[in-house]
């Protein structure tokens, strides 16, 4: 059996004296896409966070490509190929489309710069249009496709994305969406942390549920969208 790219065994994260995440165990594989799906509150994003140690773990392990980075530091992190769009995109405002995107190469250097922003604009052509313009002058659905290609100019071998169509128009949900099953055909390794359960369960090979900083379920994609506690809980019964 080949060992998963990423694997969370048994992860406490506290917030003080508040226990965050209670013993929390996942895997993702090479080329899967995973979702964490749950409610606002529920952990998700403090989850994602501490793969890159922020906050740090109290207990437990955090394995990548089968290597504890539990305790290492997120430069370690990031320039051994983990990448992450955080929640509320956190572009950065006064730079340009295109000094955004040069930054997300400092994890590897500028060696493939040229090639790869080309590749984002192709991807998202809508920055391309917008390569010469400040961030804080973008919409939102804009700011969120360039927090994604900035995460992507690192070459990650796994994409962490944290509530890729939160604030967004669900027009805009459905171009990020699209584009992320574009990059998950190209054999992509994504872990998705969305409140949005119906796009991200759809999208996902398979997911985990979390409620009040536990895993409660876990299945593929479509046995979750099927699954009545999960469509009255998550899917408005639908």
């Amino acid at each position: 059996m080949t060992q998963p790219i990423l694997e969370l065994q048994e992860l406490d994260v506290f917030y003080g004296p508040i226990q965050a995440l209670k013993k929390v165990s996942l895997h993702i594989n090479e080329g899967e896409t995973v979702s964490l799906i749950g409610s606002n509150g529920a952990g998700k994003s403090t989850l994602l966070m501490s793969i890159f140690g922020q906050p740090r773990a109290a207990g437990g392990k955090i394995l990548y490509q089968g290597v504890d980075i539990t305790h290492k530091s997120s430069h370690y992190i990031a320039s051994n190929g983990i990448a992450q769009s955080p929640e509320g995109r956190r572009v950065f405002p006064d730079m340009t489309v295109e000094e955004n995107l040069l930054m997300g190469t400092i994890p590897i250097g500028d060696k493939y710069a040229k090639e790869d922003m080309q590749r984002m604009f192709e991807l998202f052509p809508r920055l391309e249009e917008r390569r010469t313009q400040r961030a804080m002058t973008m919409s939102g659905g804009e700011q969120q496709m360039l927090a994604i290609a900035r995460a992507l100019m690192s070459r990650p071998k796994l994409l962490l994305l944290d509530e890729p169509s939160l604030g967004l128009a669900p027009i805009v949900v459905k171009q990020i969406f699209a584009t992320l099953r574009e990059l998950a055909q190209t054999g992509m390794t994504i872990f998705l942390v969305e409140q949005n359960a119906n796009h991200a369960l759809r999208l996902s090979d398979r997911a985990y549920v979390m409620v009040n900083g536990e895993i409660r379920m876990a299945g593929t994609g479509k046995e979750l969208l099927v699954n009545e506690d999960v469509r009255s809980a998550y899917l408005g019964g639908h």
